[in-house]
């Protein structure tokens, strides 16, 4: 039986440039780790289109995902509006339809959901948020193959992710009372970042290498080079 690694070559990197700054540093990190060793490129998203156009823009070659948290919580606005936010039968309604989805049941959610927007006994507002759910799976119907996901052993959803966020820029840069100036929280994160990957040594370093050519002319020693 094999074993499953934990994760290779993770590294984290957060900045306040924007998407298309952060994605560009995505593809920059994931070029030098391609090769015919690699046999699949998955990416987590939400479901926003503009964000998904994006990813692929920049990683063409990687097979979207629509994180499984959101489709989850979408399935929570319906069964609140049916059944009230307190109501009991919520949760095995939920836990129902998520299995659905888990199996590769995505039209068969959204048919259920078209029909209880037709049924009389439907609210206007229930009819709202039953077609807005359906509709956003509709649109995302080929990035929730979820049954074929979990074959390959792929992510489905982005925890991980979001707790590297937390740790990384919240739990730093959200203290009580803290105040930040754009620059100052973007140097902050960088050096966050090469805390957090291991790279304190080899920048340390760096840092000397380049102060010694600036005061003196004179290159420094070579800075190593990290493991990873």
């Amino acid at each position: 039986m094999s074993v499953r690694t934990g994760p290779q070559n993770k590294r984290l990197w957060a900045t306040l440039a924007g998407k298309d700054a952060a994605l560009a540093r995505l593809a920059q990190q994931a070029a030098p780790r391609d090769g015919p060793h690699i046999q699949h490129r998955v990416a987590l998203t939400d479901g926003v289109e503009a964000l998904q156009e994006r990813v692929q823009q920049y990683c063409p070659t990687f097979t979207l995902v629509l994180d499984f948290i959101h489709a989850d919580e979408k399935l929570w606005d319906v069964a609140n509006s049916l059944f009230g936010e307190t109501a009991a039968e919520r949760m095995p309604w939920v836990e129902r339809h998520s299995l659905d989805l888990l199996s590769g049941g995505v039209s068969q959610v959204i048919t259920e959901l078209r029909r209880l927007v037709s049924l009389t006994t439907t609210t206007p507002t229930q009819q709202t948020v039953l077609t807005q759910v359906a509709n956003y799976f509709e649109r995302n119907t080929a990035y929730m193959r979820y049954d074929q996901y979990l074959v390959h052993g792929w992510p489905i959803a982005s925890g991980v992710i979001e707790g590297a966020c937390r740790h990384l820029v919240k739990d730093r840069c959200e203290l009580s009372g803290m105040r930040w100036t754009t620059t100052g929280v973007e140097n902050l994160l960088r050096l966050r970042a090469v805390a957090e990957n291991g790279d304190w040594e080899a920048y340390r370093r760096f840092g000397q290498q380049q102060r010694q050519q600036r005061l003196y002319g004179v290159p420094g020693p070579a800075p190593a080079l990290p493991e990873n």
